[in-house]
C-alpha cells in the first residue's frame, strides 16, 4: 500500500502473515512547553500507525533545532517528551537525526506491524455505515490563539491533554469491532480527511454539523477571527466539493480546522456502532460521537447539514 489513496501510511508485506507499517511526521512548536511538544509530536506520528489498524513498534527521533539562539536543554526536554509518550505506547526509540535549523521541528518516523488480512485503510467506506468520530475539533484554532495570547490557560491545558491522548484505545476498539474504513484526522481537517476517505472509496457522505464535538473555547476564537492558514486553505480546497445546507460560517470554518493529532475518524457498519460506542467509552476515548454517515456510491462529494 503506496500513495495511491492518500492513506495514512505505507505497508509492506514481508511474509503472507506479516507486514511493515511505515510513517514520518514532523512540525513546529504547537504549545509553549518543550516537553509537551515533544509528547504531542510522538502522539501526533503514532496516530497514522493506529489508524491502518497495525501496531508502532520502533520509532527514530527526527528533530531541527536553533542551537545559537535556544539552549540544548530545551532540545533535551523536547525528546524526553517524546521518549515519554512512545514509552506509554510500547514503542521503542531506537536513534534519529538532528540538524541545526532556524526553527524548532520534532517528530519521528515510525515503524509499525500489522497482518495484511487485518489492514484497515481509508478506501473501503460503504453505504450504510455510520461516521464515529473519537476526539474533538478545534485544535487548529485553539493553537493558533496559544501563539497571540489568546487562549485561555484552562483551554491549553484541555487542548494539551487531547492532542496527547495515544488513539491506542480507538484502534483496538475499532480492529475489535471491525469497521469498514478510517483514518485520522490531522493537518487537512475533519472534512477533508472525510474527502480522501470518499473519493478512494467512491461513496458519498452526509454530516450532521451539531452532532461534531468541538473544543468549546474554539468557537469565540474563530468568532474574533483567530484562524489558523492552513485551516483557511483547507476550506478553500473544498469548494465545490462540500455542499452547506444551513450551517454557520463558524461551524463551517472549524469543520475544515487543521488538526494535531486528532482521533480517529471510522466508517462503521451500523449494526456494530453501538458496540464500537459503548467499549470506546469504556476505554475512556476522549470522544465517541457518531457525526453522519455514508450515504451511497459517489465521487467524495459530502453534504454538511446544520440539523439532522
Amino acid at each position: 500500500m503506496g500513495t495511491n489513496t492518500a492513506d495514512d501510511a505505507g505497508v509492506y508485506r514481508l511474509t503472507p502473515d506479516l507486514a511493515l507499517v511505515q510513517t514520518v511526521d514532523v512540525f513546529t512548536p504547537v504549545v509553549d512547553d518543550p516537553y509537551w511538544f515533544g509528547v504531542i509530536a510522538a502522539a501526533n506520528a503514532l496516530s497514522d500507525v493506529y489508524a491502518m489498524g497495525g501496531t508502532p513498534r520502533l520509532a527514530l527521533n527526527i528533530a531541527g533545532f536553533p542551537r545559537a539562539k535556544l539552549p540544548l536543554d530545551i532540545l533535551g526536554q523536547i525528546l524526553r517528551g517524546g521518549a515519554d509518550k512512545c514509552q506509554e505506547a510500547g514503542v521503542v526509540v531506537i536513534g534519529g537525526h538532528t540538524l541545526d535549523d532556524p526553527e524548532p521541528k520534532y517528530g519521528l518516523a515510525v515503524t509499525g506491524t500489522v497482518r495484511p488480512d487485518r489492514i484497515i485503510t481509508n478506501a473501503t467506506a460503504r453505504p450504510g455505515d455510520r461516521l464515529v468520530l473519537t476526539k474533538p475539533l478545534g485544535i487548529g484554532v485553539i493553537t493558533t490563539g496559544i501563539k497571540y495570547e489568546q487562549t485561555s490557560p484552562a483551554t491549553v491545558e484541555e487542548a494539551i491533554r487531547v492532542m496527547a491522548a495515544l488513539n491506542r484505545p480507538a484502534a483496538d476498539v475499532m480492529v475489535e469491532v471491525g469497521v469498514s474504513a478510517a483514518t485520522d484526522v490531522t493537518g487537512f481537517g475533519l472534512l477533508g480527511h472525510l474527502y480522501e476517505m470518499t473519493r478512494a472509496s467512491g461513496v458519498r457522505a452526509r454530516i450532521w454539523a451539531l452532532q461534531v464535538p468541538v473544543l468549546e473555547e474554539a468557537w469565540s476564537l474563530v468568532r474574533r477571527g483567530v484562524v489558523p492558514g492552513g485551516t483557511q486553505r483547507n476550506r478553500a480546497a473544498l469548494d465545490g466539493i462540500v455542499a452547506w445546507e444551513g450551517v454557520e460560517e463558524e461551524a463551517q470554518v472549524l469543520l475544515c480546522d487543521a488538526q494535531t493529532s486528532g482521533g480517529l475518524l471510522m466508517s462503521i457498519p451500523q449494526d456494530r456502532v453501538d458496540r464500537a460506542l459503548r467499549l470506546l467509552r469504556e476505554r475512556a476515548v476522549p470522544t465517541a460521537a457518531v457525526i453522519g454517515e455514508v450515504t451511497g456510491p459517489g465521487n467524495g462529494e459530502i453534504a454538511v447539514l446544520g440539523r439532522r
